[in-house]
């Protein structure tokens, strides 16, 4: 479905309580199918219009409680504003036309940020996972009725992203792995998704990364605010520290990441042996996500036509090669470093 162009301003207007024109320009989407416009208002406000092409808009009654269906983006975005989480203000909703409005953040993400202000880098990633560890605690306990509890990274979920791998980032592009190196495969996909899932689960943004955090510079230390959100689930409590810290469109020296993993460890109020199960964790995790975030890159290029994650597809294996270079004593993972040695040569 088109977004409703035609309609966006009266939908806008009506949202933002004004009959003045308005300026309203498309902006850069990133590999979902929503539409972002940003809307200038006769105020000189500027806003941002969301528009959702498959999200239902139907403004049902859940027969099992009586309340309100609620898109995600807003019932997470209610959550964490609730608690205390810096997230876009919402001005405004109309979910049966597929829209919302929100504050204008501006075009300055994390990763844009540290582009021309590379001296920032430190600071603003302690600030990152400062707030990640503080979102959790405040985050816990969550709702009982929250969609956050009702979904999470499960064994099912888990080896599907695995799979995912598989699928496009190697036999999408013509790689097809023998027998043995198949089961060997399978292997390592089901002892990640075994051993992740079993894991306590903590509330998981899912894509903590440097274009979902949005950077507020002032007067004092810059601020950092979180989109993107709408997927949040139950999950590991490293999911999002490897998301931040094995971004794949970000480079980190080993240790840089080790000084944040310190800190967050420090932040959870960890002892040692506390701190060395999170750098365990967070290397198992970087393998499963990594795996998965390689096949998404091909995906998208095969599926939507978007060649735009490509070049990260490379960099992004290679952080898997890293991570289980840390895991070599694991069998199951050792033998998977051999299958991604045969089938996706290092680059260097």
């Amino acid at each position: 479905m088109e977004a409703p162009t035609e309609r966006l301003e009266a939908i806008v207007q009506k949202m933002a309580g004004t009959e003045g024109p308005l300026r309203i320009s498309p902006m850069p989407g990133g590999a979902s199918t929503r539409e972002f416009f940003r809307v200038e208002l006769p105020s000189g406000e500027r806003a941002v219009a969301m528009f959702v092409p498959d999200a239902n808009r139907s403004d049902e009654i859940d027969k099992s409680n009586g309340k309100r269906t609620v898109w995600p983006f807003l019932e997470v975005r209610a959550l964490l504003q609730e608690r205390g989480v810096r997230v876009p203000r919402l001005l405004g909703e109309a979910c049966h036309e597929g829209l919302i409005l929100v504050e204008d953040l501006g075009d300055d993400t994390l990763a844009n940020y540290l582009q021309q202000h590379p001296e920032q880098r430190k600071a603003l990633y302690q600030s990152a996972v400062r707030d990640l560890a503080e979102a959790q605690r405040v985050l816990d306990p969550l709702p009982t009725d929250s969609v956050v509890r009702s979904r999470a990274f499960d064994e099912d979920l888990l080896r599907w992203e695995v799979d995912h791998f598989r699928e496009w980032a190697l036999e999408a592009r013509g790689t097809h792995l023998t027998a043995a190196q198949a089961q060997t495969f399978a292997e390592a996909r089901d002892y990640l998704a075994a051993t992740i899932a079993s894991w306590p689960r903590h509330f998981v943004h899912r894509d903590y990364q440097s274009r979902n955090l949005m950077v507020r510079a002032g007067t004092k230390q810059p601020e950092l605010v979180w989109i993107d959100f709408q997927d949040a689930l139950l999950g590991p409590r490293v999911y999002d520290l490897v998301a931040l810290l094995s971004d794949s469109y970000q480079a980190f020296t080993r240790g840089f990441v080790e000084e944040r993993l310190d800190e967050f460890a420090a932040h959870a109020k960890l002892d040692a042996s506390g701190r060395a199960r999170v750098g365990r964790e967070f290397d198992m995790v970087t393998v499963q996500r990594k795996l998965k975030d390689a096949g998404r890159f091909v995906f998208i290029e095969k599926k939507r036509n978007n060649p735009h994650f490509l070049p990260f597809v490379s960099p992004t294996i290679e952080k898997v090669r890293e991570a289980l270079t840390r895991l070599s004593d694991i069998p199951e993972l050792a033998s998977l470093a051999e299958v991604l040695d045969a089938r996706c040569p290092s680059a260097s």
